[in-house]
């Protein structure tokens, strides 16, 4: 999820503007945070689909 979606319940702003250090902190986190942390569980189930399927058919191919 990016941070400009987000409303801190701290002031209830966007977290993307950073107006109180609830914010601040919390976008500076999602800013440095794992790009594989920020995806969806449905997708990493997907990718991880697709690399078993794919070496799937590259073991296939070389028999």
């Amino acid at each position: 999820m990016t941070y400009d979606r987000l409303v801190c319940a701290n002031c209830a702003a966007p977290v993307s503007e950073g107006r109180c250090p609830v914010c601040r902190a919390s976008r500076e986190r999602l800013q440095q945070g794992n790009h594989w942390s920020s995806m969806s569980p449905v997708a990493l189930i997907g990718v991880l689909a697709v690399l078993v399927t794919a070496l799937a058919l590259l073991a296939r191919q070389s028999m």
